[in-house]
């Protein structure tokens, strides 16, 4: 009796996983197949762009943000503003913007960064018809980036963002950062944010905003105590009517930044997982148990001691190397990586554990000495 009930209990773990990666597969709006894509384009009517870059000791990178914005070809010339957030290292003096901002001391109930951006686009007095919300950390290698966004944009969108080709050069990155943008479209589909039938959604390192649609929203200030802004501006554009647009880019697009390691990349995803969560254990411990049921199950379930449950798990892991390799190919990593999303899940799941611990005790969201998400 005992071993019997030990293999449905096999089987049923078998089935449920298997069965998350077939609905993943088919009914999760292809998130995989990455084809919501920016098209290399013109754009049909010329029109002019601000754009906003908050930095807070940034000399190292700003000055080639600044410079691959200046190079942009195709459009109007780019006004460009750094908002400095009380940088020591001269940031502002090396970043050769248009304008530089000294940003005031925050207000309570502010985010550093998004009180840096407010600054930003409260100096600029250009009435320029966008805004592009870039990071001091992005450089726009094609000279058609902005245009083709200004492209995508004409086409009925109010708010287009791409995901930035994120650093991927040891072989820690290569293993870990394609999941990051993996898990990133899992939860926001690029075609559901699209059609407007799932959650709205934008990659905070590139979005281009109607201006419009940003007063319409209430400004930065209606987004002010959001630690994950990006997503937090594209759903306020979505409330108020705005058409969303996200996805990556065929024109070239990366960050710059150094991670500083496995433990550098750990503490990215521990920055704002549990404020993902709502900061709610429940949804915690029942993310814990998704990813182990979906992520970590179908390697162990090759040990069970049933060959139906066997059979599913390894059915599982096939179907989730097949999802998971067009990313790891994108970003040009070893393809045999994309078999490691077990392991990799593992690693998110530690950082996921430890954002929590860090609210708890006070040092969440912790950036450059601000601490931004913490219960106390």
């Amino acid at each position: 009796m005992m071993k019997g009930m030990h293999s449905i209990a096999w089987r049923a773990a078998g089935m449920f996983t298997l069965g998350a990666w077939i609905y993943l597969a088919l009914f999760r709006g292809g998130f995989w197949r990455l084809r919501e894509r920016l098209r290399v384009a013109q754009p049909h009517v010329l029109r002019s762009v601000t754009a906003i870059i908050p930095a807070r000791d940034e000399r190292d990178l700003i000055g080639r943000a600044v410079a691959s914005l200046h190079a942009q070809r195709g459009i109007s010339p780019i006004r460009v503003i750094v908002a400095d957030d009380e940088s020591t290292d001269g940031t502002g003096a090396a970043s050769r913007a248009d304008l530089v901002v000294r940003v005031e001391p925050r207000p309570a109930g502010w985010k550093g960064k998004l009180w840096a951006v407010s600054s930003g686009v409260n100096a600029d007095n250009s009435g320029s018809e966008y805004l592009l919300l870039t990071d001091a950390d992005i450089e726009h290698v094609s000279p058609d980036l902005v245009a083709s966004l200004l492209a995508q944009a004409e086409q009925g969108f109010d708010l287009v963002s791409v995901m930035v080709q994120l650093r991927c050069e040891s072989p820690g990155e290569q293993l870990l950062i394609p999941a990051f943008v993996f898990f990133f479209f899992m939860l926001y589909p690029p075609e559901r944010v699209r059609s407007g039938k799932g959650s709205a959604a934008a990659a905070g390192g590139c979005i281009l905003i109607r201006r419009e649609m940003l007063t319409a929203i209430g400004g930065i200030a209606s987004i002010r105590d959001a630690l994950i802004d990006d997503c937090a501006l594209a759903a306020r554009a979505k409330v108020c009517g705005g058409r969303v647009w996200l996805g990556i880019s065929d024109a070239p697009i990366r960050s710059i930044r150094p991670y500083g390691g496995l433990a550098g990349i750990r503490g990215m995803i521990a920055r704002s997982a549990f404020a993902q969560l709502r900061h709610s254990v429940w949804l915690l411990l029942g993310a814990v148990a998704g990813m182990l049921l979906t992520y970590v199950a179908p390697p162990i379930l090759l040990l069970a001691p049933d060959r139906a449950a066997a059979a599913f798990g390894l059915a599982a892991w096939v179907i989730s190397a097949i999802l998971y390799a067009p990313i790891v190919r994108l970003y040009r990593a070893p393809l045999w990586m994309a078999a490691c999303l077990p392991v990799v899940a593992i690693f998110y799941l530690i950082a996921t554990a430890e954002s929590a611990v860090r609210y708890w005790t006070g040092r969440g969201g912790e950036w450059k000495g601000r601490i931004q998400d913490a219960s106390v």
